[in-house]
């Protein structure tokens, strides 16, 4: 049975917008994916980040391999087809490798990694993963296309840095793909087309997967959007396009406070109204309501952070 609220909602526009409509929501079918956020500490400092992630930083703790594998294994139990992990940089995190190395003896993974630094120290560690018995995929961060532009937000020369380590792992044999920054009005053609001139210079497949965002804006922004309608899901939205709603299929776990709590998405951790308790099997008994600001995106432009 599905609840629309638990203990710990206690937010007056939960279940209703301020104009008291009923609130557009989606209630989890199953749960295909789950998430592991590694903390929000990160080589860099990005003013855009989404998760507000830089060197040294703790909002969310850096999770160990202790941490991960209770919960790896309730979502076997649960029917889990993939393991994702996201961050801050995931390979800041002194486990990171052996959590891979344990992860893949049972599913597929993806980790998004700005590719830079961090990783590029770990390669000789990460190849012995090619050999395991699922495949590990990696999605590269790039931003822009213009290398310039790329690096006024994560450093000069990091554009490079990460495009040659996405030849490496192309090379080595792991999966790649890449996630970009989708701006308005762009021809969306012409864009991609610039990614696959840098491509080619690493040896990198032109059919290569990229994944486009919109700017998510950092933790606790609350931009006007407007508010998403119980009426507004049924309207615009079909029952097949509701289930391709990543809260449908995935959660995510953080670590907060020392403790490793269930989120209703990779996008909503900086709203404890998404908290859906300690348990895989208790989340599912949640309703994931249309509040948060990033959840707009999903509904009016299909984002999306998962691969499935």
């Amino acid at each position: 049975m599905i609840n629309s609220s638990s203990h710990h909602i206690q937010d007056a526009n939960w279940l209703n917008t301020p104009t008291q409509d009923k609130r557009g929501y989606i209630e989890p079918q199953t749960l295909k994916e789950l998430w592991f956020h590694t903390g929000t500490i990160c080589n860099l400092s990005c003013p855009f980040c989404l998760e507000g992630s830089k060197p040294g930083d703790d909002r969310l703790n850096k999770i160990t391999l202790d941490d991960v594998k209770p919960l790896v294994e309730e979502a076997l139990e649960v029917g889990v087809e993939r393991f994702s992990f996201t961050g801050g940089e995931p390979f800041v995190i002194k486990d990171m490798v052996k959590i891979l190395d344990y992860c893949l003896d049972f599913r597929p993974c993806l980790v998004l990694t700005n590719a830079t630094a961090p990783l590029q120290k770990r390669l000789d560690d990460i190849k012995p993963l090619l050999d395991k018995k699922h495949d590990l995929n990696f999605r590269v961060s790039f931003d822009y296309h213009d290398s310039k532009k790329h690096d006024q937000g994560r450093g000069e020369g990091n554009f490079e840095v990460a495009l040659q380590t996405l030849g490496k792992l192309n090379a080595l044999g792991f999966n790649v793909s890449i996630a970009r920054q989708r701006e308005k009005e762009e021809q969306v053609d012409e864009v991609e087309a610039a990614y696959h001139n840098h491509f080619k210079r690493v040896g990198v497949a032109d059919n290569t997967r990229i994944v486009s965002f919109p700017d998510f804006l950092t933790p606790g922004s609350i931009p006007h959007v407007p508010h998403i309608t119980e009426n507004c899901m049924t309207t615009y939205h079909s029952q097949e396009s509701r289930d391709n709603f990543m809260c449908n299929f995935s959660k995510m776990i953080v670590k907060k406070n020392g403790k490793m709590r269930v989120y209703a998405c990779t996008l909503v951790d900086d709203d404890e109204n998404y908290d859906l308790g300690s348990t895989l099997k208790d989340s599912m008994k949640y309703r994931v309501m249309m509040k948060h600001h990033r959840c707009y995106s999903c509904f009016a432009q299909g984002a999306s952070c998962s691969e499935i």
